[in-house]
């Protein structure tokens, strides 16, 4: 014998290689990591995307319930509900294909068309209708990275119709120089009517909403003003408040031909106005300023920001954005002459947008053409008897599902963010205090 006595770890066990290997606080040992692939699906699950697609498909959902609740063949089936309720069900599977599918056949690819062209026309039509509503977008996306909530894309998009008109509308010129003459006429325009609002709001304080909300009066009223007097903006030969047709040499060329007169080359310079404001804001010292300003403005002051500026770069480049959308309008699509109302709802939809884009440069971009699919169609829509509101509707709950991110996980299951998590743990303990 040795004169050793073996100790207790030296005793084999039966059943030892068994038994897991002990971790945690007590034990003075990490647990182990999980697995890659769980991070990877837990924080996909979390992310912005799954939480944008989900707000979208449930949008959708509601959006058909309401529907089959407003088809007048689901409301006479739904009255012998109870003797036969397979023809309430019929009948609403039936409301509700037909909505959606005429809706996917007016925005996306209309099978019954009779040649190629004529089955990616609403495709096109869908992109027109973007067009404005992105560049609009981006102008308010931009605005709320540095932490300002701009909702006068309106007005700005107003005033870019009235320098255009204005000062290019009747002039002589070719169209090499005419069309971009107009343009930038136009993005100045919005550009002075949004950078007066930073200057506002930089030197003196006033807050941007209401800034905003009544320069929008002021340039609707403005507006209305000079196509209802003769001699500014009126149009020759009419008492009607309406402007001067765009000339001929002012506006856009359709981007594939007279086959799709809804997509012009204003949608090419809408993609390379998105491509701008994200290396702008993602890529640019002036970026990282902004940002900065968005995310703390006293932190950027004391790190020698000028804040100030920041604001009056940021109202510029946002209302010369709603500017682009205005020259997207007369320059493309209403050429016979403008009213009061050529904004026609883009300057506030431009909120919703930036909105569901994340206030990101091609998120923007991507929510613009799915709200131009959207209004392309709602016209087939409309056509099936189905309310164009219903469209409205859906448009309405995206946004709220988007703005509510945590109804979302709680009704598809979907795991908690770690903020998520300590606000409940927060509330806990403080409910346990209280009751102690």
């Amino acid at each position: 014998m040795s004169g050793t006595t073996p100790g207790a770890a030296d005793v084999a066990r039966p059943g030892d290689q068994q038994l897991p290997r002990m971790s945690g606080p007590l034990t003075g040992q990490e647990p182990p990591a999980p697995p890659k692939a769980n991070t990877f699906i837990k924080e996909l699950m979390r992310g912005s995307i799954v939480t944008t697609i989900l707000a979208i498909v449930l949008a959708m959902l509601v959006g058909g319930i309401l529907i089959a609740l407003t088809d007048e063949e689901v409301q006479q089936a739904s009255v012998y509900f109870f003797a036969r309720p397979g023809d309430t069900f019929v009948a609403a599977w039936s409301a509700v294909y037909g909505g959606y599918e005429a809706l996917f056949r007016g925005a996306v690819f209309n099978a019954r068309g009779a040649d190629f062209a004529a089955q990616i026309k609403p495709l096109t039509n869908a992109l027109g209708f973007a067009a404005p509503l992105i560049a609009a977008g981006l102008g308010v996306a931009l605005a709320f990275r540095v932490g300002l909530f701009n909702i006068g894309a309106r007005g700005q998009m107003l005033m870019g119709a009235v320098f255009a008109a204005l000062f290019t509308f009747h002039i002589d010129l070719p169209m090499w120089l005419h069309l971009p003459a107009t343009l930038l006429a136009g993005i100045v325009g919005g550009a002075l009517w949004g950078g007066l609002v930073g200057v506002l709001k930089a030197y003196t304080g006033a807050h941007e909403v209401i800034l905003t909300i009544m320069f929008n009066y002021v340039a609707y009223y403005l507006l209305l003003w000079m196509i209802r007097t003769p001699g500014l903006l009126q149009k020759e030969g009419t008492n009607q408040p309406i402007s001067a047709a765009t000339p001929e040499s002012a506006r856009f060329p359709e981007l594939f031909g007279p086959d799709f007169p809804s997509l012009d080359w204003g949608f090419v310079i809408v993609i390379l106005a998105t491509l701008l404001v994200w290396w702008i804001i993602e890529r640019s010292s002036l970026g990282l300023r902004m940002r900065a300003v968005g995310e703390n403005p006293h932190a950027a002051r004391a790190a020698g920001i000028s804040v100030q500026r920041i604001y009056i770069y940021a109202m510029l480049f946002a209302g010369g954005l709603a500017g682009l959308a205005a020259m997207n309008q007369i320059q493309g699509s209403v050429t016979t002459g403008f009213t009061a109302t050529i904004d026609a709802g883009i300057g506030f939809d431009a909120i919703t947008v930036a909105l569901l884009g994340r206030s990101r440069a091609w998120g923007t971009f991507a929510a613009g053409i799915l709200f131009g699919m959207l209004k392309a169609g709602s016209f087939s829509m409309q056509a099936q008897g189905i309310p164009v509101d219903i469209v409205l509707v859906v448009q309405s709950l995206i946004v709220l599902f988007i703005a509510a991110p945590p109804l979302l996980r709680t009704i598809f299951f979907l795991p908690k963010t770690d903020a998520e998590k300590a606000a409940k743990a927060r509330a806990k303990a403080a409910k346990k205090a209280v009751a102690a």
